[in-house]
């Protein structure tokens, strides 16, 4: 089996890119999509959203440098002032590595987030060893920006730096604070196996240390290890701000297990927590939803149809165990779709027989937890299909993610 999936977003405090509009692609063998991961973690804080009104701040330094008033007033969270006190160290020092960290932290925490991005590259140009800019863009692109393959791949990328410069110059603490985010990317990008690694090396020197406990959790998830995963969520509930992320996870897992009731129970406590980021699911009867994908499928270009001539398309509620864990590394129990088969053009075993050997299914029920409304869920259940359309095409995860359409 070649499984070609398209995965759930939702969740926890990171924000995540909308789903591109359809208008779909005008190549034929383009299939948008959305990245991994049921929730995202919120480790080391980060804005709740890239509208934040700007704020002018004034610059007293008080008889301190710049860069230090800086640096005091976001220790204080006088964002405005650190971002002014900050500008004026640029200005004094323009190839001052930690003036352009200190102003990237401040626009970061303001919600500039694009402004941000460029003082990122400004410092990292001026010193790409940085720890200190190292950090803060880790931070932007793994923690603050909306995920997506780009944001999240760039937030690894610095994680992953800093990591091991802090273990060549055997920084503890920095250590484990770059692992903390390169799990969150990591876990993001649907390296839930690395991601693992990355919790566990926080956990083996702090074993208390909540965020590397929620990537863990979200990696045994992730990897279908789910009597492990199991009581990691269930400790969860008890911290607040996992409380929604991980009551979600249970439901699933309960759901998957046939436990209507716990699974009701555990999704309304999730819906409780965090009702932004668990609102009640766009769930159509099968009849509904058959109509809907029927309608759907109409509206495909002639040369999609005839690719799909042939290919049956089918309905389920969630994934099958065979399906998740039938190849290394296991499938995402969330995924939205799957395209099972090769590709357009290679060999299909079982073409002379009775069943086709290519099919594609989507998930209604994990369809309808990926989504607010009826007509998100129409939007998306053409995504998920043009994704599997793509695979059909022999386009793969990471090719699809490279041009856009993830």
């Amino acid at each position: 089996m070649w499984p070609s999936v398209l995965l759930l977003v939702a969740a926890c405090p990171k924000p995540v890119e909308p789903p591109p509009a359809c208008g779909c692609p005008s190549d034929a063998g383009s299939a948008p999509g959305v990245d991994a991961g049921l929730a995202t973690s919120a480790v080391d804080g980060g804005p709740s959203s890239a509208t934040v009104p700007r704020q002018l701040g004034v610059c007293d330094v008080k008889g301190k440098l710049p860069l230090d008033a800086a640096a005091a007033a976001f220790d204080k969270g006088d964002y405005p002032t650190a971002l002014a006190c900050a500008a004026r160290a640029c200005a004094q020092s323009p190839d001052d590595v930690l003036a352009h960290t200190e102003r990237g932290r401040a626009l970061t925490e303001l919600g500039q987030l694009d402004e941000a991005k460029q003082a990122f590259a400004h410092a990292l140009a001026v010193d790409p060893d940085s720890l200190d800019a190292l950090a803060g863009a880790a931070h932007l692109y793994a923690l603050a920006l909306p995920s997506g393959h780009e944001n999240d791949g760039l937030g690894r990328l610095y994680a992953a730096r800093g990591f091991e410069l802090a273990h060549q110059a055997d920084l503890r603490e920095e250590r484990r604070r770059f692992a903390r985010m390169e799990a969150v990317a990591l876990n993001d990008l649907g390296r839930s196996a690395e991601a693992l690694e990355r919790a566990r090396d926080v956990l083996a020197t702090d074993p208390k240390d909540e965020d590397a406990r929620y990537e863990e959790a979200l990696a045994l998830f992730e990897l279908c290890r789910f009597d492990e995963a199991k009581p990691a969520l269930t400790a969860l509930t008890s911290v607040e701000r996992f409380a929604g992320p991980a009551h979600q996870h249970l439901g699933v897992l309960a759901e998957r297990e046939g436990e209507a009731g716990l699974a009701k129970h555990h999704f309304a406590q999730a819906r409780l927590a965090a009702p932004k980021e668990f609102p009640p699911p766009v769930v159509l009867d099968v009849g509904e939803f058959r109509a809907l994908l029927a309608k759907v499928v109409a509206e495909l270009p002639a040369e999609l149809k005839k690719d799909l001539k042939g290919v049956p398309l089918e309905v389920e509620d969630f994934p099958a165990l065979l399906d998740l864990t039938g190849d290394e590394p296991p499938l995402s129990p969330t995924i939205l779709g799957l395209f099972r088969g090769p590709p357009l053009g290679e060999r299909c075993e079982g073409d002379a027989g009775a069943t086709p050997c290519r099919s594609i299914v989507v998930y209604r029920l994990n369809l309808a937890r990926a989504v607010k409304t009826r007509a998100e869920l129409e939007e998306q259940l053409r995504i998920t299909l043009w994704h599997e359309l793509g695979h059909l095409r022999g386009e793969d995860d990471d090719e699809l993610a490279a041009r856009g359409l993830q």
